[in-house]
């Protein structure tokens, strides 16, 4: 895909959602009575899970039609089973567009196109959005949430009584996590664990390192297969974390602690006393753990976000973004009722109130947000000058999966950079070729 599609997708969007504040929230067409069952397999688990159940709750009670949820953290595994198997369920969350190709290109995946409503979809989502759940002209995903990316969370309360301040470039922030170690407690929380997708929160940490250190024409060569994993930008992104997560006295609980935690249990050190960390890397969706964790911890008081700093200055203001996407693998006409439901803003404005998610519907106005962070969150995208989609998310399926695989190896053992690496270019060689 163009990078200035991509680059469009987030900034239109964002910008359609700020303006959305001032128009009425869009209405569809009630289905009505239709009875019956859909199945729907996902990735949530937990509170996320509670949130999908919610959102299709209204769409339950007024169609009759009764969602069967199944969740799994192994999606792609669980996903690739079913569909090689002849049974796959009537609605899926999708993996990434990378993948959403795959499936699409081997005739897996309904189209869309005669399914969803086009004046309702491009009233409600900027053009640039549906282009990126399309294959070969055809929509066969829509995106029902976003989030924002490569934010970096802190206790503001214990940041100034520590006397600590938010850096505005990356030495600063080297410069700070040296200097909370230097004081005994580690700097960082960090937690890969995420059962057979474990290691997805590292892609994320080299992805906002590539976009700003290399910058974002390298960022687009990556992903698409076009420059080497063992290429001198891509080995200097992984080297650069590496003083981070590769430092035992930088991580809370050492490396092999960051392998073993839960991603979504990762920042709650944060809101110990003493602190047990200070600084925590995941993307905006993370409020919902902090506040179902910690009970009574509040956004701006007890925790708060900047964004992740610029490395080199040509590439200032770089972010990157990321959604879930939803397809539909049999058409049937509550898996149609279900799909247009989902990709509607009253359905994605109950997630977003619940807190957790952004949504991609230009109609979900900003008010509908629970905290002032969501709302900043929208407003350091606007004003961001360099926006990418999830790299890994547009990568092959098999190359995602390396790549999730690779980052456990490298916490594991650090010194095996090169053999890592290797083994990535082989995987990539072969994964675009299908």
């Amino acid at each position: 895909m163009p990078s200035t599609t991509v680059r469009a997708l987030v900034f239109c969007v964002v910008v359609a959602l700020v303006l959305a504040a001032c128009q009425p929230t869009g209405q569809r067409q009630p289905p009505g009575q239709i009875g019956g069952t859909v199945s729907v397999l996902a990735t949530w688990g937990g509170d996320e899970q509670d949130s999908f159940l919610a959102m299709v709750k209204p769409f339950e009670d007024q169609t009759g039609v009764r969602v069967q949820y199944e969740g799994t953290r192994d999606l792609n595994a669980v996903l690739t089973t079913r569909v090689q198997g002849g049974n796959p369920p009537d609605v899926a969350g999708l993996p990434g567009p990378g993948q959403m190709a795959e499936l699409a290109r081997a005739g897996r995946l309904v189209d869309l196109g005669g399914v969803l409503e086009q004046d309702a979809m491009k009233s409600d989502y900027a053009e640039d959005w549906l282009k990126l759940a399309q294959v070969d002209g055809k929509q066969v995903g829509i995106f029902i949430k976003s989030a924002l990316k490569g934010l970096i969370w802190y206790n503001p309360k214990a940041f100034s009584q520590a006397g600590y301040q938010v850096p505005k470039s990356w030495d600063e922030l080297m410069a700070l996590s040296q200097r909370i170690a230097d004081s005994g407690t580690t700097p960082w929380c960090i937690g890969l664990e995420s059962a057979a997708s474990s290691g997805w929160p590292a892609t994320d940490w080299l992805e906002d390192i590539v976009l700003r250190q290399a910058g974002p024409d390298v960022y687009d060569q990556w992903h698409r297969g076009e420059i080497k994993w063992t290429s001198p930008q891509i080995k200097q992104a992984w080297e650069t974390w590496g003083r981070i997560v590769a430092d035992e006295k930088m991580v809370f609980g050492g490396r092999q602690g960051v392998l073993a935690t839960a991603f979504g249990d990762a920042g709650n050190p944060l809101f110990s006393s003493p602190p047990r960390c200070y600084l925590h890397h995941q993307a905006s969706f993370i409020t919902d753990f902090f506040v179902k964790a910690n009970p009574g911890v509040k956004p701006v008081g007890d925790f708060n976000f900047f964004g992740f700093p610029d490395i080199d200055p040509k590439y200032a203001g770089a972010v990157e973004a990321g959604g879930d996407l939803f397809g539909m693998f049999k058409d049937t006409p509550q898996a149609r009722a279900l799909m247009r439901y989902l990709s509607s803003p009253v359905a994605q404005e109950i997630w977003v109130k619940r807190g957790g998610a952004l949504s991609p519907n230009k109609k979900v106005a900003l008010e509908s947000y629970p905290d002032p962070l969501a709302k900043q969150a929208a407003q350091l995208l606007i004003g961001a000058k360099i926006v990418r989609f999830d790299a890994s998310d547009l990568m092959p399926e098999a190359m995602n999966a390396a790549f999730w695989k690779a980052t456990l190896d490298y916490v594991n053992n650090p010194g095996s950079l090169d053999s890592i690496l290797a083994n990535l270019d082989r995987v990539q060689a072969d994964a675009y070729k299908k």
